[in-house]
């Protein structure tokens, strides 16, 4: 169920198939908006009801359909999960306006659309020249934050596993953007990334320049206390080649380097999903 859901929420995905207001953060607005809106989430219950309560009833569901009609509406979930967790059509939006605004030279537009890729940290890119470098390494962060670690979740623990990852980080982006101190969120995510980023940055090293970038993976994971950014970011940077800084306004070059990378080691994560599907490794 794993590999074909995967294949089918990448199809989705990249075919654009799904409004952006059924798109998982969408529905999480939502539910914010409708049952916690005027709800005080400063305390250990109030966190862990708002967060668990996707992954309940998606368990509940689960359980519910279990053996219905062979089994087909059990898949027909698993698709949809995958296809609500795995659709981030603003994050393309942006990165497709950074490009475009980087080919005609607008450096202005290429810093604001680079920190709509990602908002949890200031951008910290010293000239135009390394703001390639930048959101370079950001692409490979967020490759891993909205898709590898969502698929990881999805194939370990199936859909429950999916959605409780994507309601965390959703809330961890939340007490951020919202500056709120939400118990123990941000220790929870970091709980969650802690084996995904390192499994998933070894991918970097496999799709990449194996030399460097193992290297580079063994000073970033023997740090326990070390972030998921950190670990996939400096890994996917070390792993690609990348090629030296040109004359234009914002070079590219590095940031489609690392597109690269990530394409190559989803499609290795999809490989080993789909050898351990084979050998009855993987439902």
């Amino acid at each position: 169920m794993a590999l074909f859901s995967l294949l089918i929420a990448i199809m989705v995905e990249r075919l654009k198939l799904l409004p952006a207001s059924w798109q998982f953060d969408s529905m999480l607005t939502k539910y914010q908006r409708l049952f916690w809106k005027d709800k005080k989430l400063d305390s250990t219950l109030a966190v862990s009801a708002v967060v668990l309560i996707p992954a309940v009833i998606t368990f509940l569901l689960l359980l519910l359909i279990d053996g219905v009609f062979y089994d087909l509406i059990t898949l027909l979930l698993w698709v949809t999960i995958a296809i609500f967790c795995l659709s981030h059509q603003s994050l393309r939006t942006s990165f497709k306006k950074y490009m475009l605004a980087a080919c005609r030279g607008d450096v202005q537009a290429c810093y604001h659309y680079a920190e709509n890729l990602d908002s949890s940290e200031c951008l910290d890119a010293v000239d135009e020249k390394d703001l390639g470098h930048q959101i370079g390494k950001t692409v490979a962060w967020v490759n891993y934050r909205y898709y590898g670690a969502v698929a990881l979740f999805l194939i370990c623990f199936g859909p429950v596993g999916a959605v409780l990852y994507c309601s965390v980080r959703f809330y961890d982006q939340y007490s951020q953007q919202n500056k709120l101190d939400m118990p123990f969120i941000s220790r929870l995510l970091f709980v969650l990334d802690w084996l995904p980023s390192r499994v998933f940055s070894f991918g970097f090293v496999l799709s990449g320049h194996f030399a460097a970038g193992i290297s580079e993976w063994r000073k970033q994971v023997f740090n326990p206390n070390n972030s998921a950014k950190n670990i996939v970011s400096y890994t996917a940077l070390a792993a690609e080649t990348v090629a030296e800084s040109t004359s234009a306004p914002v070079c590219v070059q590095p940031t489609l380097a690392l597109l690269a990378l990530s394409k190559r080691n989803f499609i290795l994560l999809l490989t080993v999903l789909s050898v351990l599907t084979i050998f009855g490794l993987v439902s």
